[in-house]
């Protein structure tokens, strides 16, 4: 693997702050100008791309999506800036068809490499260039098993009538569709034309129309720099609604109702959001609800998040999800962890911050419910990592380095680094905090940062200048759960606590005196978990009797007593939990469920039988995780 490295002086991109929180005179410079010989040496583990040398600014797209072969064929324009006058510019590609590359209007192909194939990382695509070389075209088609592609039949959307496809770039998956310098410590913008059949719509992490065109001809404009894993594409029999005055969905037609009714609170997130954290600088806010397949709860791909369709609850309980992801148009896209080592600077900044949107919206009482639920899986998956091979990543710092960036997507980085922050607020006060990271935002947006950037920052502009001792290198670069955690607590939890300790003493259901519609998703997510450890199958059929957890259509609730159930042998779940697995491809759920089931001779034999129909089903994203857990060979 041929690494690049990257010069960085924290001192010129960090000590802008005065000890007040207010911004000095100098101003922030791009990350790839400051170079010293004295900065240290930054390098991003995942990318054979040579952007210290020479760079992609901007992207033009002009492809056809041609479902019959599932491939998307045409070509890439990279205008380029050569820093330091080379002769060669390397990519990242993984699996595309390269047919030729030209420079600049030259017609003539130019002289390129492709290097050796890395299962996870691909290839260097090495192509010849001269130092005036202003643009490089590759014309190219992507591979029908690409990673990052998800090719539907009609059967598995909800409409039933079109196909349907999307990317998933994160984490180094678009270079299995577009070659490019897949690097986070990058960031471009972008311009596409897309041509669809004709009675499809094609949407993209960019400006975007809001309805079909005659012909399948699509143009799309991103304007704002962003890292390459943050380009996305979804195209299919889609519908538009309005949400607020910069807000909407889409999704296809039959979903189209339920998904505005769920999201009726979107445009106070953003207005909560920018009151907290200063201007939404993207334009407009709009979401895509996906087929059941995506692997993700939800992706922050700028202007679009693309979301599953498992938050689709009926009574906006899930909403949580779009407030997260909604959180990263400032952590994560705005301020870009700048290598995989870093995702903690993504996604824990973004977890506090959606804890705190959701509590301007829905009080205190409601957010402090979805902490704590977060805090029960972390505690569980920390202990769970300790005793596994890689102990060291219960650290928010990562090293992985020869790893898949994937296996940094746990709730350490989420939840731990979440924590950290709201001990960080605890510690300030608010009035103190909300300043200082208002300020962070303001003052590196559009930029990569690394966790040492960020310490130093901390270090001058909230510790420091108010005399705070603070435990940050044990949060950091320290295994588990800091002591000094601040307590994650609910009421509301307490109350759901009592209920589930009845459950042994009871003959059925009706005696615990409780409806359906007296909780909300979270607090029968928390019964579930706290039903009695003696509580026997019969017990379990009680319960399912009267609160029709398998089969209620709640993804969450469903996930959560499938898990207990197969803890406790209530085999009654089997078919309910197939159709299930077979249908929902979000990782989230998927893991703990498999691995459960591996743990027996009769589990691992369900498991597999019931992953020989659902794979197909599955993005690559989830059958990567799921083919090691049963040692799965095709």
């Amino acid at each position: 693997m041929n690494k690049f490295s990257f010069f960085i002086s924290i001192s010129g991109l960090f000590g802008l702050v005065s000890c007040s929180g207010n911004a000095s005179e100098s101003a922030v410079l791009p990350i790839d100008t400051v170079q010293t010989d004295s900065a240290p040496v930054l390098e991003d583990d995942h990318s054979y791309s040579n952007v210290h040398d020479v760079y992609s600014k901007h992207l033009h797209l002009d492809l056809a999506v041609d479902f019959e072969r599932k491939v998307l064929s045409g070509s890439v324009v990279h205008t380029i800036e050569n820093v330091n006058g080379v002769t060669e510019m390397v990519f990242d590609m993984n699996d595309e068809a390269i047919q030729k590359i030209t420079l600049d209007d030259d017609t003539a192909a130019t002289a390129y490499t492709i290097g050796e194939d890395d299962e996870l990382l691909g290839s260097a695509l090495t192509v010849q260039i001269k130092p005036e070389t202003k643009k490089v075209t590759i014309y190219y088609e992507s591979d029908p098993g690409s990673n990052s592609l998800q090719w539907l039949t009609p059967q598995q959307t909800a409409g039933k009538k079109h196909p349907y496809l999307y990317t998933q770039g994160q984490a180094v998956l678009t270079r299995t569709w577009i070659p490019c310098q897949d690097t986070p410590l990058k960031r471009i913008t972008y311009s596409a034309h897309i041509k669809t059949p004709a009675n499809l719509m094609a949407v993209m992490s960019a400006d975007n129309p809001t309805e079909k065109s005659k012909d399948g001809n699509y143009s799309f404009d991103m304007p704002q720099p962003i890292p390459t894993y943050l380009i996305a594409l979804a195209v299919g029999d889609l519908s538009f609604a309005t949400l607020g005055e910069r807000t909407g969905v889409y999704t296809e037609p039959v979903m189209l109702s339920k998904c505005v009714y769920e999201f009726v609170d979107v445009e106070k997130m953003v207005i909560a959001a920018e009151e907290l954290y200063g201007e939404y600088k993207w334009g407009r806010y709009d979401i895509i609800v996906l087929p059941p397949s995506f692997p993700f709860g939800g992706m922050e791909n700028p202007k679009l998040t693309f979301a599953t369709p498992t938050i689709i609850s009926g009574d906006r309980s899930l909403v949580s999800l779009i407030a997260h992801e909604l959180a990263h148009s400032w952590s994560g896209n705005l301020v870009t962890n700048a290598t995989w080592d870093d995702f903690w600077l993504n996604e824990g900044f973004t977890v506090y911050i959606e804890n705190r949107i959701m509590e301007k919206v829905y009080g205190k009482e409601y957010s402090d419910m979805l902490l704590s639920i977060e805090y029960q899986e972390l505690e569980n998956e920390n202990e769970d990592i300790l005793a596994g091979s890689h102990p060291e990543d219960t650290h928010l710092k990562l090293n992985l380095d020869g790893r898949d960036p994937d296996e940094g997507m746990t709730s350490i980085a989420y939840v731990k680094g979440a924590l950290f922050l709201k001990t960080l607020e605890a510690a300030a006060g608010r009035d103190k905090f909300d300043p200082f990271l208002k300020s962070y935002f303001d003052l590196h947006e559009f930029q990569p940062v690394t966790t040492e950037m960020f310490v130093e920052f901390l270090n001058k502009n909230l510790l420091e200048p108010n005399n705070i001792e603070f435990n940050t290198d044990e949060w950091i670069y320290g295994e588990g759960i800091p002591e000094n955690c601040v307590a994650v607590e609910s009421d509301r939890f307490d109350k759901v606590s009592e209920k589930a300790a009845l459950i042994t003493s009871v003959n059925s259901g009706a005696e615990l005196n409780v409806k359906k519609t007296d909780w909300s998703t979270q607090e029968w997510m928390h019964f579930i978990r706290q039903i009695p450890a003696e509580a026997d199958v019969t017990k379990m059929e009680m319960l399912d009797n009267e609160f029709n957890f398998s089969t209620c259509g709640n993804a969450e609730i469903m996930s959560e007593w499938y898990l207990v159930s197969i803890q406790k042998g209530y085999d009654k779940i089997n078919k309910p939990m197939e159709d299930f697995l077979v249908t929902v491809g979000r990782r989230k759920f998927l893991q703990p469920l498999y691995e459960e089931l591996a743990k027996t001779e009769s589990g691992m034999a369900l498991a597999k039988k019931i992953y020989t129909k659902a794979r197909p089903n599955y993005h690559s994203v989830s059958t990567g995780t799921i083919d090691e857990i049963l040692s799965w060979e095709e």
